[in-house]
């Protein structure tokens, strides 16, 4: 016990439209961020100055989130100057390595208490925006991978290769903004979300969630990624990604609250998750996207489960293929996969996506009484992390 990881809280912002005009758009990354461990810390009515360590994931460290912007949400919030803070970048799941960080770093006594959690503010801070144009790979690596594409072209190529067709897609898609518009609907993304102040007005509701989608508007839509040249190179590819069967980008932070247990017995504190397994893989860098299908068998072997024990999965939909794909190997309950929708519907603000899903998952075990839950996602470069859940 004394040295058991478990999570007391996760929050989130709503989820804000990428682009200027969105809900979001007029905060800045470290404000945004601010507000989230504000309402973290005050809801749990956590003295500050006990936490050990903040573990922040952000994607584009760049412009507005060039500097720890973690750091800077934290000394924002007036909180104490002795805390410290680290940045975490591994693609998309950066904030569920954070995640995994403080957990593992509370197992090993390093921490008593972490706040690990995310940012990205897409609106203000473009995906890409650290490469500043530079190609990003290198003379070694491209002799070994020549040809590298985009992971909207990876999505094509995994729709080719696992068979899963134009329908199928847009019925998905049309599925996680039902569901998250359900949720949305009986109150429950109200728990896990802290309004946040923006220079316009109180947003306390994701803006993402469109809930008159339906499969038959979605394939009025172009698709996204047509290239004649890989048309050639790729003969498979059926060219059926768009931007309704694609997560959205998307301005967010999230955050969570973790202990040992020892700790939070001792603040009165009531542990609400312990970590049951990690994993982290690396898969095809050219399909990209298709690492949670090992990360989730390694993990389910690490922890000594099987698919039918889990009763929940959260898989990010960074595009419809990736779940869907996901399904097809693991074989799992397709009804006990992001049942309170996904990143299509939500939103995928990258560094902050590890934790809105741990939140989804927490959340969600809660409200059907599961027990198990497993998170896993695709990050660039054909990696992904795994984490086993189980509610207390």
């Amino acid at each position: 016990m004394q040295n058991t990881p478990v999570i007391v809280d996760i929050v989130r912002s709503p989820m804000g439209r990428g682009k200027p005009g969105g809900a979001l758009s007029e905060v800045h990354p470290a404000d945004l961020l601010m507000q989230v461990l504000v309402g973290l810390v005050e809801r749990n009515k956590l003295d500050p100055g006990i936490v050990d360590d903040l573990i922040m994931g952000c994607v584009s460290q760049a412009g507005e989130q060039a500097v720890p912007v973690g750091r800077t949400a934290w000394l924002a919030a007036g909180y104490p100057q002795h805390v410290p803070c680290t940045m975490v970048e591994r693609r998309c799941g950066s904030s569920q390595q954070a995640v995994h960080f403080a957990a593992q770093g509370i197992k090993a006594g390093a921490y008593d208490v972490v706040i690990a959690g995310g940012i990205e503010s897409m609106s203000r801070v473009p995906m890409g925006s650290a490469r500043m144009g530079k190609d990003p790979h290198g003379v070694a690596f491209e002799q070994r991978y020549p040809g590298m594409v985009g992971q909207g072209i990876s999505a094509e190529l995994i729709a080719a290769r696992w068979n899963i067709s134009r329908v199928e897609l847009d019925a998905y898609s049309a599925r996680s903004h039902r569901l998250a518009d359900k949720a949305r609907q009986a109150g429950l993304l109200a728990r896990e979300i802290i309004p946040i102040q923006t220079p316009a007005a109180l947003v306390s509701q994701d803006e993402t969630i469109r809930p008159t989608t339906t499969p038959e508007g979605l394939a009025q839509l172009e698709v996204s990624f047509r290239n004649e040249q890989l048309s050639e190179r790729f003969p498979e590819i059926r060219w059926s990604i768009t931007a309704g069967n694609s997560s959205q980008i998307t301005d967010g932070a999230s955050a969570a609250l973790i202990m040992s247990e020892a700790t939070a017995t001792r603040l009165g504190l009531r542990p609400r998750a312990r970590f049951v397994a990690f994993d982290v893989i690396a898969d095809d860098p050219l399909l990209m996207l298709t690492a949670p299908i090992p990360a989730t068998q390694r993990i389910l072997r690490k922890a000594g489960l099987a698919v039918g024990d889990i009763d929940q999965f959260e898989v990010n939909e960074a595009f419809a293929p990736v779940p869907l794909a996901w399904l097809k190997d693991i074989k799992a309950d397709p009804d006990r996969l992001n049942p309170r929708g996904g990143a299509i519907a939500l939103g995928h603000p990258l560094g902050a996506s590890g934790t809105r899903l741990m939140s989804a998952l927490l959340h969600g075990l809660e409200e059907s009484g599961g027990r198990f839950g497993l998170q896993t996602m695709c990050e660039a470069g054909g990696q992904a992390n795994a984490t086993i859940i189980e509610r207390l």
